[in-house]
Order: C-alpha cells, then sequence, then structure tokens
C-alpha cells in the first residue's frame, strides 16, 4: 500500500540547517562563536561550537577555527543538524536490533515495517519511540538530551542499518559527513528482470506530479533535487536479478525511484510497480509462485546493507554491515529454485 510522504522520508539533506551569513561593510572584527550567537536565532553556543570544532563553519568557504575573527564582508556559511525533536515522544519498550554502541552513537538493524519517527498517523510504535526508552535507561551524558538523534532514515518497509547520535557533538560531526556525501552506504535490492551491466543512474528527483506520494524523475533542476545511485548486479535469476547500490545523494525513495525509471523496479514495491508481473508468462503456475514470492516479502525487497564513516570522537573509519532479512533471503531461495528449474527444462 502507499505510504505518505512523511517527515521519516524526508530528504537527508532536509534534516540540516543551511545558514549563509554576509558580515556588514562596517563590522568589526569579533570572534566567529560570539558573531554566530548574535545572528543565528534558537541556538546555543554550545551548539555552535560543537559545529565550528566538527569543521561545519566556513568563511569565504574555507574551514575555520573558533578563534577566527570575522572581517567585514566575510561569507559565513554553517551546516547544522536540525531532526526534528518531538517533545511528545513517548518511550515504548520496543524490541531493538542494536548491532553496536558506544557513549556517541549507537548502530541499529531497522526491521522492515518500522516507522523510523513519529509522523502523521504513525505515533507511537516508531524506531524513535523506542530509541527514547533505550536512551532513557542509560546514565545521563554530556550533550545527551535523551531524545535520539537522527542524521538520516530510511523508508518503513526497507530493512537494515541506521546509525544514531546520542549527544550534539556527534550529531554534528556525523551530519556534517552526510551533507558532504562522505558516508559510504550499500544497499541491496531484488529487482525485476535482467539488468544487462552495471551502471549509474542520475537526475533530479522531485514528487510526481499526479500522485504527492510518490516521486519521479525529471531533466529539468527547477522540478527536483540532482540524484545518484551507482549499482552493480551481484546474482542474475533470470526474471530478477539481485544488485547492490551505492548512494552519493540521499533523496526520499531515490533507489526505488531509480531502479523504476530504467524499467526495474524493485520487486514488490507497491508504490513505483513492482507488485506487478512484469515478466515472464501468463501461464497460472508462474503467477501463482510470483504471488507466493509477494506473500514470503511483503514489501520492497530493499535492505540498508552497509554504512562506513568516521567516528565523531576517535575519528577512526568504522564500518558495518548486517546480513539479509529472512524474508528476503527466503524469496531469494525462492528465485534461486525457480531459476534452476527453468535452466534444467
Amino acid at each position: 500500500m502507499n505510504e505518505d510522504l512523511d517527515i521519516q522520508e524526508q530528504d537527508e539533506q532536509e534534516l540540516y540547517e543551511h545558514i549563509r551569513i554576509v558580515a556588514d561593510k562596517g563590522q568589526a572584527l569579533l570572534r566567529i562563536d560570539k558573531f554566530l550567537m548574535n545572528r543565528v536565532e534558537n541556538t546555543s553556543r554550545n551548539r555552535i561550537q560543537n559545529a565550528i570544532d566538527a569543521g561545519s563553519v566556513f568563511v569565504n568557504d574555507k574551514v575555520i577555527k573558533a578563534s577566527y575573527k570575522v572581517k567585514p564582508l566575510d561569507v559565513i556559511t554553517m551546516v547544522l543538524p536540525d531532526p526534528p525533536r518531538d517533545t511528545e515522544v513517548y518511550p515504548e519498550d520496543i524490541p531493538l536490533i542494536i548491532t553496536y554502541e558506544d557513549d556517541d552513537l549507537l548502530m541499529v538493524n531497522k526491521e522492515p515495517g518500522m516507522v523510523v519517527h513519529p509522523g502523521f498517523n504513525n505515533y507511537t510504535g516508531t524506531l524513535v519511540n523506542a530509541l527514547t526508552f533505550h536512551l532513557n535507561q542509560l546514565p545521563t551524558l554530556p550533550g545527551n538530551t535523551g531524545r535520539p538523534g537522527l542524521v538520516h532514515r530510511i523508508d518503513k518497509d526497507t530493512s537494515g542499518l541506521l546509525v544514531i547520535a546520542k549527544n550534539e557533538w556527534a550529531m554534528t560531526y556525523l551530519a556534517k559527513q552526510f551533507f558532504e556525501h562522505s558516508i559510504e552506504r550499500r544497499y541491496v535490492a531484488l529487482v525485476w528482470g535482467d539488468l544487462p551491466e552495471d551502471g549509474t543512474i542520475s537526475g533530479y528527483i522531485g514528487r510526481d506530479m499526479k500522485d504527492r506520494r510518490i516521486m519521479n524523475m525529471y531533466d529539468d533542476p527547477e522540478k527536483g533535487k540532482w540524484s545518484v545511485t551507482h549499482y552493480k548486479v551481484i546474482e542474475r535469476l533470470g526474471l530478477v536479478t539481485l544488485i547492490e547500490c551505492q548512494l552519493e545523494t540521499g533523496r526520499t525513495h531515490q533507489i526505488r525511484t531509480h531502479m523504476k525509471s530504467i524499467g526495474h523496479p524493485i520487486f514488490n514495491d507497491v508504490s513505483y510497480g513492482g507488485n506487478r508481473i512484469l515478466k515472464g508468462t501468463a501461464f497460472s503456475k508462474y503467477k501463482q509462485f510470483v504471488d507466493n514470492c509477494f506473500q514470503i516479502i511483503p514489501r520492497q525487497a530493499l535492505h540498508a546493507r552497509s554504512l562506513g564513516f568516521k567516528h565523531p570522537k576517535t575519528k577512526k573509519e568504522m564500518n558495518f554491515e548486517v546480513p539479509l532479512p529472512e524474508d528476503f533471503r527466503l524469496v531469494l531461495e525462492k528465485w534461486r529454485g525457480y531459476a534452476v528449474e527453468k535452466t534444467q527444462q
């Protein structure tokens, strides 16, 4: 069923606040942190200091230190993590698959069907409700507001890895990496058809003109935001193909929109045509086989398999990978068996 483009499915860049200030001609020399405190509303000195330390504050396109003094006509740009924080989010004791945790962040292997953030028609049972419960059981840490810091999202029916910031500093540092596209993200998808070769899909993604619940590809930059996905074939199974997708950008429904645009929608992706039997024959046995597969994986066959980034505190490269969930594994086994059977006929 179609899902609304709620708060949990916004573009990742919408999770950040972009600030650009041009100093006046008569600006007196003033430390950058004091200057920003005077000019940026609804923020704190600690938040600004974290942004400076994380390298998220630029003057004339160059990263500066906290000691920098603003001069007349300086152009100051800053990226601040600005995830929506609903003060009415209540902790719920919902089981989570936590693959890693330290004082600054935790990695969650989100199960399919779980909404990430409370929004329209989804005020309880979300990942944030579960994280709020989990984090409330931890000792109070400096900068920890008791609310999990979301720096990226995945769709409700997509499974896989999410990194959660546990304090303001970690949130700022991770947000900067997502904003600069230096995070390495790889997804696994089962798509309709036999993709001829590895490739790159790019274009402008914006809301569909006829159905605002889904996205579409456009050539016109006025109609969408630039998006890039690299894919490679992992396994050919005749009428479907298992691929790996590496994201350069983080647009709403990016992989789902991209695969539909090249005629290979994700298997059982209801919103993007993947729930129609697009290949093969019309014989009843084949139709029954595909329907059985749809029942095994009643969602789009898309899994966020790996994440790589620099740790906020140690600055070391960290890489995490989680296996395919059971429904994805089972449907792959079905298609492998079908492919072998077809080759033996």
